[in-house]
Formats: structure tokens, C-alpha cells, sequence
């Protein structure tokens, strides 16, 4: 059979229908698969394992920059992501959280479901710390794509500008971030919305150290023997 006719015999150059769209809907299947094995990638966890760290947002006053009735610092504490706090006004959108004492602060987890709120999802955060309104600084600037899930960003003392790091150690043997204040602005919502939906927000500090081990780093080696060494960090 020659390339060129238009007759139905079988021709060893060029697949049969059959097989040319036996090879399409493999390559569409593959296509398919790497999308969704993307998808998983980039998925964010829908529950947040907390029993071995230390929540310390309780022991903060939490105010909003603005809020909807119904959907205020109630909903955004009360660890049900069913509930949200939805701001009420122009953007930047702010959450205020002030402590009555400098407090070690090493992450803070974020829930949010582009899924259920699409425009009015975060796109785009900052996380600022000081020690009140007038002296707050950006620590983190997050980029968040369609985000279903918990978000979690860990905050250190070198987040800082360099002339900042020294007075922000205050002699704390762990490398966490130390403040009065942090503030949390929705700088940008997805699809240019203009109010937003943060559905759970935590804090949380190093954990606990026991008496009398205040001056070691939980986990380090300073003790030179194994007996005590054993004793170097809490199980």
C-alpha cells in the first residue's frame, strides 16, 4: 500500500483510527494524572496535630480591623474551620494580636479554603511584629495560590533586619521571634476581591521548659556525659 491512497487497508506509516485514539486518550490520561499528582502536591493539610505545642494566642487581646456581625474574632478563635472572620471595609485587612508581655512566638498556622470562599481568599499576607501600632515591621510576606487548608509560617529572630536581632534575643536561648504585637494584613484577596476570609488563625511559642533547665536550649548537647545527657531534653 502506498502512503498516498485513500483506501481502508492497513498501512505500516500511519496508525489506524482505532490506535490514534487509543494514544490520545493514554496521553490525556497521563496528562490527568501528573495534574492531580500536582494538585496533591501543593495541597495544605485540613487538620493541624497541636497537642505537643504550646497555643499562646489565648493569653493575647485579638482586635480587627474591620468585621461583619457574626464573623469576628468569635469565629476566627473558636476552632471550627466552618466559621470565618470576613473584614468590612477597604483593604489592607488587619488582625491586631497584642500580648502584655514580650512572648517567644516560633509560628503561626492560618487556615483558609479558596474552595468555599474564592474571591475573598487571601493572596496575599504580611506578618508584621513590634512592640505596639507605631513601631510594627514586616517580618514574612506570603504568596498564597488558591490555598485549602492550614498554613503554616515559622518566625525567627533572623525574619529581622540585621540591627534588630541582637535587642530581639532579650538573652532567649531558642531562636524564636520575640514581640509585644503581631499583626497579620491581607494585603490582596484572589481574583481581586476586595473583603476577606481567614477561617482559623494560631500562635504558638516554644514549648515549656521544665525548672531549673531555663538556661538550656531544649535539646542541646551541653552535658558532656552520656548520664546526663539523657536528661537534655523533655520526652
Amino acid at each position: 500500500c502506498s502512503c498516498s491512497c485513500s483506501c481502508s487497508c492497513s498501512c505500516p506509516f500511519y496508525p489506524s483510527a482505532s490506535e490514534a485514539s487509543h494514544h490520545f486518550r493514554s496521553t490525556e490520561q497521563r496528562s490527568l494524572q501528573d495534574d492531580q499528582q500536582d494538585a496533591e502536591s501543593k495541597k495544605l493539610p485540613t487538620h493541624i496535630d497541636d497537642k505537643d505545642k504550646n497555643e499562646i494566642g489565648g493569653d493575647a487581646v485579638w482586635t480587627l480591623s474591620t468585621a461583619k456581625p457574626g464573623n469576628g474574632v468569635e469565629q476566627l478563635r473558636d476552632n471550627n474551620t466552618d466559621t470565618y472572620w470576613q473584614s468590612d471595609g477597604p483593604q489592607p485587612h488587619l488582625v491586631n494580636i497584642q500580648f502584655h508581655k514580650k512572648v517567644s512566638i516560633k509560628e503561626i498556622a492560618m487556615y483558609c479554603d479558596f474552595k468555599l470562599d474564592e474571591s475573598y481568599t487571601p493572596s496575599k499576607i504580611s506578618i508584621r511584629a513590634g512592640t505596639h501600632f507605631h513601631d510594627l515591621q514586616d517580618v514574612k510576606e506570603i504568596n498564597l495560590e488558591e490555598p485549602c487548608g492550614w498554613l503554616t509560617v515559622p518566625l525567627s529572630r533572623r525574619d529581622l533586619a540585621p540591627s534588630e536581632v541582637e535587642e530581639n534575643s532579650d538573652f532567649s536561648c531558642d531562636n524564636s521571634l520575640r514581640a509585644f504585637m503581631i499583626q497579620i494584613a491581607v494585603l490582596a484577596n484572589h481574583e481581586n476581591g476586595r473583603d476577606s476570609h481567614i477561617r482559623q488563625i494560631k500562635i504558638y511559642g516554644p514549648r515549656p521548659v521544665a525548672p531549673g533547665l531555663e538556661g538550656l536550649e531544649v535539646g542541646s548537647s551541653s552535658f558532656s556525659t552520656p548520664e546526663f545527657s539523657s536528661y537534655s531534653s523533655i520526652r
